[in-house]
């Protein structure tokens, strides 16, 4: 029975050997596996190139640029037709004042009176030769002359008197010999002196204390183009006996449209703004 039982257990324990044997390989399989899994958790990560983000897709619509323009077109608007650029042209106005006047073009003092203000009986013809493009803004100062605010002159002679003015112009276009514009009631006119207020106290052996004026300052820019003149009055025509023109006034072949012109009162209106437009 032993004998036996020795021959039988033989194979047995072999085969439970191999399987220990199997199962201790397979462990240290196991532990192999796990300890090359630990170190793959463990070891750090490989450098790598980060990939290029894609941009967000915003809905916005890419618009190619234009076109650049052939320049040998030209760009006109729709219905607008191009305009031919305004001609300078050189003009000649001839003047004749009692007693003083500058004159402005487009804002521009271009000449005046050639004798001063403050000469007594200056009565004299100007010609005064300016560049412009039509249509330009004429504008005038006219003084007739006083001694003082009072508006009396000779003050204290024989013939101490209240003055009164006068004006007259035409402005010929050089090129044509056509003239384009002269002094008429179309014309705008501001006075701003007036004296005396009260005409009695044209003989006071004192005028200054008895005779009152106004003053009135010149607006700003009236000579301008952009000024706005709507609120003047229009200019006074005077006939030629009324103003009794003289030194000057003969000397000059004046066209029938240039008239005399002044404010409302040739004796109380002592200094005048004249404006108008011409072409």
């Amino acid at each position: 029975m032993t004998a036996r039982l020795g021959r039988r257990t033989g194979p047995l324990l072999i085969t439970s050997l191999v399987l220990v044997a199997a199962a201790c390989g397979s462990s240290q399989e196991s532990s192999n596996d796990a300890s090359t899994l630990d170190e793959s958790i463990t070891a750090e990560p490989a450098e790598t190139e980060p990939a290029e983000a894609e941009p967000a897709d915003t809905g916005t619509v890419a618009i190619p640029e234009p076109e650049p323009a052939d320049e040998t077109e030209t760009d006109v608007s729709a219905g607008v037709e191009p305009t031919e650029a305004a001609t300078t042209s050189t003009f000649t106005a001839e003047v004749w004042a009692d007693n003083w006047f500058a004159l402005y073009i487009d804002g521009e003092l271009v000449g005046e009176d050639s004798v001063p203000i403050t000469t007594e009986r200056s009565f004299n013809a100007e010609t005064i030769t300016f560049e412009a493009t039509l249509p330009f803004t004429v504008a005038v100062e006219a003084k007739d002359f006083k001694e003082t605010d009072s508006g009396i002159e000779y003050i204290g002679l024989s013939n101490q008197q209240m003055g009164d003015g006068g004006f007259i112009l035409q402005i010929t276009d050089d090129a044509t010999g056509d003239v384009v514009g002269a002094t008429d009631d179309a014309w705008s006119s501001l006075v701003i002196h007036r004296a005396p207020l009260d005409t009695e106290c044209e003989r006071d052996s004192d005028p200054d204390a008895t005779c009152e004026f106004e003053i009135t300052e010149a607006p700003a820019d009236w000579a301008g183009v952009s000024f706005d003149d709507s609120a003047w009055s229009a200019a006074t025509v005077w006939s030629e006996s009324a103003v009794s023109p003289k030194d000057g006034y003969d000397e000059i072949s004046w066209e029938p449209a240039a008239q005399l012109i002044w404010g409302s009162d040739l004796e109380v209106d002592n200094t005048v703004l004249l404006r108008t437009v011409v072409g």
